[in-house]
């Protein structure tokens, strides 16, 4: 796999921290310190084979090399435990968890301009998670914020997180939907952690993207930047053929905030996606929406990611024009999280 031209400054929309317990705790707050890790509930799989599969991630030397190995500039970390942060009903301790994450991160991030991250915002509590997203991005430097997609009864397209929403477009700030590819109703079915892993993160957030498109949000905030990550961008050209079928039929009644075909609003200027750097279909996927809106995702460190090419493999592709491979390795990441 041939070396990324270095003048293409490589920026990777979807990476992950290490959010350890340990890491997290000193930044808690004293009323919750006696609380007993972990933190937020995990499952029992074996996500890492045995530790086979993955890498650490948790010192800055590690992972700015790692970053070097795949030819990364920056690096937009999300959480990894903290994408269970739904599984946390108690309002006030999500609330602080969110809070304590979010300055442990900021605080991650001083050791290299190259390390950037989003907030995790407290679902369960969408007030509280509007003034959190503003303490975020004006006091601590991130620069988005993230909903956790499941875990949680929550649906994104109802009228509690508007004000969220508002606050996002009045600071200019994106908001990512993410999912942890974990346990949710209907993976009870299953009794090995591949087939959940697998259904796990597409749907969560297909369901979430549903509810919003149908309630209307990207025509009523015109302005917010909305990212539905980590489900890869294969699934762009289906989803809203099937979308613009039922609000054919059913939108009038059902869903009249959504003015326009869905299609409309998932292809439009303002809702990004990842993509993963080894899906077949990411030519196809640009011949029908364009480039302009799918972002190069490493994953890094996480077990399910590719290592040691990455942003290589996009570079490397034949379906893709000089210009699309720009504009996915970093235009518009750089253009969705507002970086210099």
């Amino acid at each position: 796999m041939g070396k990324i031209d270095p003048s293409v400054k490589v920026i990777d929309a979807d990476a992950h921290a290490r959010d350890n317990d340990d890491l997290v705790k000193p930044f808690l707050g004293e009323a919750f310190q006696n609380r007993r890790p972990p933190f937020i509930p995990r499952e029992t799989y074996d996500r890492n084979l045995g530790g086979t599969l993955g890498h650490s991630g948790v010192k800055h030397e590690e992972r700015l090399a790692a970053m070097d190995t795949q030819e990364i500039h920056t690096a937009v970390m999300y959480p990894t435990s903290g994408l269970g942060i739904g599984h946390i009903r108690e309002p006030n301790y999500q609330t602080q968890l969110c809070r304590a994450y979010n300055e442990f991160i900021s605080d991650y991030c001083k050791a290299s301009p190259r390390l950037k991250a989003v907030a995790n915002l407290p679902v369960n509590a969408p007030a509280a998670a509007v003034e959190e997203l503003r303490y975020a991005v004006q006091d601590l430097g991130l620069v988005g914020g993230m909903m956790a997609a499941q875990a949680h009864s929550k649906n994104f397209g109802s009228a509690e997180f508007f004000p969220l929403y508002e606050e996002a477009q009045k600071l200019n700030t994106p908001l990512a939907i993410h999912a942890f590819g974990g346990d949710e109703p209907g993976s009870e079915i299953f009794d090995q952690f591949i087939s959940i892993h697998t259904t796990g993160h597409p749907f969560p957030v297909l369901r979430q993207l549903t509810a919003m498109i149908f309630a209307g949000v990207p025509e009523m905030y015109p302005e917010l930047k909305l990212g539905f990550l980590e489900i890869g961008c294969g699934w762009i050209p289906y989803w809203s053929d099937r979308m613009d079928e039922e609000w054919e039929k059913r939108g009038a009644v059902e869903a009249p905030e959504c003015k326009h075909e869905p299609s409309r609003y998932i292809t439009s200027k303002n809702v990004y996606y990842g993509c993963e750097p080894d899906e077949k279909t990411i030519g196809y996927v640009v011949g029908e929406i364009g480039s302009e809106t799918i972002m190069y995702a490493s994953d890094y460190p996480h077990w399910d990611m590719s290592w040691p090419e990455s942003g290589s493999l996009i570079w490397g592709r034949e379906d893709l024009s000089r210009e699309a491979k720009e504009n996915i390795l970093g235009n518009n990441a750089r253009r969705f999280y507002g970086l210099d």
